[in-house]
C-alpha cells in the first residue's frame, strides 16, 4: 500500500538540533548510511540497541511506501582488530570475517533487515586512497612520514554537527608520541604501517586507513557524494561523524548527509544481572538468556533517542509484554482463523488504531507513543473476546477480523509480532522450562489427572492439582477444546 501521501513525517535533526520535516533529494526515495559494527568481538547490546532503532526506521519508512537504500557497513581495519588477532593467534582479516559471520547470525535472531550494501572497508582501498588524494589536492590534507593527516584549520565549519568550541577543543590538547601531525586537533586519515601489522600500499607508503575516512568513501560509493540521513549511536557525533563531515564536505564542496539521526545509549549502570543473565555485555549472550523478539522489543520501547536502561526486569517486562500480545493473538486466531462473516457494520472503527499509530510513528519515529497504540489495540481485542456470548455475533467477527489487520499491517511497520503465536509460545515455554529446570513430564502427568477429575465432575481434586502445579511455577488455561500452560511469571 502507496502511503508517501499521508502525513508529512518530522525527524530530529542532530545537525540543526530541532524536528525537520523529512524532505529527500529525490521524492520517494532515501539514502541512507548507518555506521555498522568494528567486528573484533560479538557486538555489545548497546550497539544492538542502535542497529534495532535504526532498522524500525528502515521498515517503517518502507511501510509507508517510501524507496529506501540502505547501507550499513564493517570496520574490519581496526587497532581493535589488530590486538584481538594478535590475542588469538589468526590473522587480522580471518578474525574479522569470523565475527562478521556471528554479527550477521545475531542480527538475523533480532529481526534486522539486510542492508542493501554491507561494504567492508578491507574491500575498499582504492576509494580510500582516492578520496584522501583528493583532500590533499584541495589543500586540506598533508602527509607526514607516511602518515596523512586532515588539516582541521583549513575546515572552517568543522564541529557544526557536536556544536564543540574549537577554542576550547585545542586549550590542552597535545600531540601524541608517534603522531606527526602539525596542529593537535587535525587528525589520521592514512597511518603509516608498523612492524608485524597489515598494511596495503598507498602513494604514501605501507599503510592503513583510518577509522573515520571509510565511512567517507564508501557513503559516496553506495550513495552518492550528498544524500538524505546519515545514523549511529550518540557517542559517534564527536569525533566520528564529525570528521565524516569534514573530510565529504571537503572533498566534494557538497553537503554531506542532511539529516543526522542519533540513538540514545544504552545504561548499564546498575543492572542487576547475576541472578540469572549473567554480566551481559554483547549480543549472543542476550540472545542466549532473552527471546530475541522480546529482546527487541525491549530495545524499541524507549524513544530512539533516550538513553534506555538495560536490567533484568526491563528485559522480563519485555518478554511478559511480547508474551501477552502473542496470547492474545492464539485467542483470536482460535476465534476467527479461517473465519468469513458477511459484510456488515463493525463495532467500531478499527482504522483509528492504525491512523494513531502512523501519527506516533511520523512524529520522529516515537514507536514508545506507538507502544500505547498497540497496547489500545490488544486491550480491544481482549474485551471482545471476553464478552459474553451476544446476538449478531458476526458483528464481533467481523470487527476481530478488522482488528487483526491492524495488527499485521504494524507488524509489517515494526518488525515485531510477525511469528506464529503457537510457534513463538511453544519456543518461550520450551525456554522458560530448560531454564528453570522444570519436569515436562511431571507437569503433564498432572494436567492428565486434573482432566480426569474435571471429568468426574470432581471440582476439589482439580483445584487442588491446579494449585500444585501452581507452585511448581505453572499456569493453565482452559478453553473448550483442552487446556494449556505455560511457565508463570
Amino acid at each position: 500500500m502507496d502511503r508517501t501521501g499521508s502525513a508529512q513525517i518530522r525527524v530530529f535533526n542532530t545537525l540543526t538540533g530541532r524536528k525537520e520535516a523529512l524532505n529527500p533529494i529525490e521524492p520517494g526515495r532515501l539514502g541512507f548510511y548507518v555506521c555498522g559494527p568494528t567486528v573484533y568481538s560479538f557486538v555489545h547490546v548497546g550497539n544492538a540497541r542502535t542497529f534495532t532503532a535504526l532498522d524500525l526506521i528502515v521498515r517503517y519508512l518502507r511501510w509507508r511506501g517510501w524507496k529506501v537504500i540502505y547501507v550499513r557497513n564493517f570496520t574490519d581495519i581496526d587497532d581493535k582488530i589488530i590486538h584481538a588477532a594478535q590475542q588469538s593467534g589468526e590473522s587480522a582479516r580471518v578474525l574479522a570475517s569470523r565475527f562478521i559471520d556471528e554479527f550477521e547470525k545475531d542480527a538475523a535472531a533480532l529481526g534486522l533487515l539486510e542492508p542493501d550494501f554491507a561494504p567492508r572497508v578491507s574491500d575498499h582501498l582504492p576509494e580510500i586512497i582516492r578520496l584522501i588524494e583528493t583532500l590533499i589536492g584541495n589543500g586540506v590534507a598533508y602527509e607526514s612520514k607516511g602518515d596523512v593527516y586532515f588539516s582541521v584549520s583549513r575546515y572552517p565549519a568543522y564541529a557544526k554537527l557536536s556544536k564543540r568550541n574549537l577554542e576550547e577543543m585545542c586549550t590542552g590538547a597535545r600531540v601524541a608520541l608517534g603522531e606527526q601531525k602539525r596542529e593537535p586537533l587535525d587528525f589520521v586519515l592514512w597511518k603509516a604501517a608498523k612492524p608485524g601489522e597489515p598494511a596495503w600500499e598507498s602513494p604514501w607508503g605501507p599503510g592503513r586507513p583510518g577509522w573515520h575516512i571509510e565511512c567517507s568513501a564508501m557513503a559516496a560509493k553506495f550513495l552518492g557524494e550528498s544524500f538524505d540521513m546519515h545514523g549511529g549511536g550518540l557517542d559517534l557525533i564527536f569525533p566520528h561523524h564529525e570528521n565524516e563531515i569534514a573530510q565529504s564536505e571537503a572533498a566534494f564542496h557538497k553537503t554531506f548527509a542532511r539529516y543526522w539521526l542519533h540513538c540514545g545509549l544504552l545504561d548499564l549502570e546498575g543492572a542487576k544481572m547475576s541472578k540469572s543473565l549473567g554480566n551481559i555485555v554483547n549480543l549472543r549472550a542476550a540472545l542466549a538468556q532473552v527471546d530475541p523478539e522480546a529482546l527487541r522489543f525491549f530495545f524499541l520501547s524507549n524513544h530512539y533517542r533516550n538513553q534506555l536502561e538495560f536490567s533484568e526486569k526491563s528485559l522480563a517486562d519485555a518478554e511478559a509484554r511480547v508474551e501477552y500480545f502473542y496470547e492474545t493473538l492464539f485467542r483470536l486466531e482460535e476465534r476467527v482463523g479461517g473465519k468469513q462473516f458477511e459484510a456488515g457494520p463493525l463495532h467500531l472503527d478499527p482504522n483509528q488504531y492504525l491512523r494513531d499509530f502512523e501519527a506516533c510513528m511520523d512524529d520522529d519515529f516515537n514507536f514508545a507513543g506507538a507502544t500505547s497504540v498497540l497496547a489500545a489495540v490488544f486491550g480491544e481485542i481482549n474485551s471482545l473476546l471476553d464478552k459474553p456470548p451476544v446476538k449478531d455475533k458476526a458483528l464481533i467477527g467481523r470487527t476481530l477480523l478488522a482488528l487483526l489487520e491492524q495488527v499485521k499491517e504494524m507488524a509489517q511497520a515494526t518488525g515485531l509480532l510477525m511469528d506464529s503465536p503457537a510457534a513463538w509460545l511453544a519456543r518461550r515455554r520450551d525456554r522458560a522450562v530448560r531454564m528453570r529446570g522444570i519436569d515436562v513430564d511431571r507437569v503433564e502427568t498432572l494436567i492428565a489427572q486434573r482432566s480426569r477429575a474435571r471429568l468426574a465432575r470432581n471440582f476439589e481434586e482439580s483445584d487442588r492439582i491446579r494449585a500444585e502445579l501452581r507452585t511448581l511455577g505453572i499456569e493453565l488455561m482452559d478453553n473448550p477444546s483442552a487446556t494449556r500452560w505455560r511457565v508463570s511469571g
